[in-house]
């Protein structure tokens, strides 16, 4: 289930951004988010810093990846592909673990690498189980004015939700870019297809948690405003959130969300997207393309 609790000895008060992930766990039992003093040497554990700091490390993430994806698919998937779908396992939920409070709460977690931690799940499939871990202070979360938690320790308020949103983008980028860097080799990508892979795991994973929560118009709206239309590519219009056209590099591409043509005679039409990238799926179930595949939407 999703969790955000201290199972450690010691206790920690629970992050004010925790009722986001609460929500969420009435709807979505497969994410688990902890908050940890600290997490064991043993049990599968592995902090972000060792991560980024281990090629050795890396490298069995994803010869796992590869050992279980022959075991689910029947073929072991290439060896880049692998490295993607480990990618895939942790960047969805950790970008939940910013974009939930954020959507719900107005609340942007302010987590720097070195205070995650993370696992796979005990199953072998499924998103990893991330610990948020403790620094010199206490958790520290943006917010905007007003928000009754502004006057708590950690809390750093912002401006506007302009403001709130580019915090958002920019503590996103931090957590992943250093992680698409010692990845890269075992990727076999580029910076841009990568960006794009985030770009699609920030708006999908968020799509769809809001979908399961009832909440999947102001999902759009507010994911609309946080990666609107390049420049070029713009119509003239303000973004979503009212504000002029805005560069959100590194991120590549947009939510770009339109709506599908209903397949049935009184069925509303629904939003739908074309992903930025392709996660490669198709390498090991060909017969089963991904809804949004670049490969085949236009």
């Amino acid at each position: 289930m999703t969790e955000c609790t201290d199972l450690s000895p010691g206790r920690h008060p629970t992050p004010p951004f925790a009722g986001a992930y609460t929500a969420f766990a009435q709807v979505f039992p497969d994410l688990r988010i902890h908050h940890r003093t600290e997490v064991p040497a043993h049990d599968g554990w592995v902090t972000t810093r060792q991560l980024l700091a281990d090629p050795a490390l890396r490298a069995r993430l994803v010869a796992a990846e590869a050992r279980h994806g022959r075991a689910r698919f029947g073929t072991a998937p290439r060896a880049d592909v692998a490295a993607g779908f480990w990618l895939h396992r942790y960047a969805w939920p950790l970008c939940l673990v910013f974009t939930l409070p954020w959507l719900l709460e107005q609340r942007v977690p302010l987590l720097p690498v070195e205070q995650l931690a993370s696992r796979r799940p005990a199953g072998g499939w499924g998103p990893a189980e991330l610990a948020l871990l403790p620094g010199t202070g206490p958790l520290a979360f943006a917010c905007l004015p007003g928000d009754p938690a502004a006057g708590l320790p950690g809390a750093r308020v912002v401006a506007d939700p302009a403001a709130l949103r580019a915090t958002l983008r920019t503590t996103v980028a931090a957590q992943l870019d250093p992680l698409l860097t010692a990845f890269r080799p075992l990727l076999r990508r580029g910076p841009r297809t990568l960006w794009g892979l985030v770009t699609d795991e920030l708006v999908e994973g968020l799509w769809y948690a809001a979908g399961l929560l009832g909440e999947e118009a102001r999902a759009v709206t507010a994911l609309t405003a946080l990666l609107p239309e390049p420049p070029a590519e713009a119509t003239g219009a303000t973004d979503a959130g009212g504000a002029d056209r805005i560069d959100t590099a590194p991120f590549t591409g947009a939510a770009a969300f339109r709506l599908a043509a209903p397949r049935q005679p009184g069925v509303a039409a629904a939003p739908t997207r074309t992903r930025v990238s392709c996660c490669l799926y198709y390498t090991v179930r060909p017969a089963d393309l991904c809804p949004g595949c670049p490969r085949t939407c236009g």
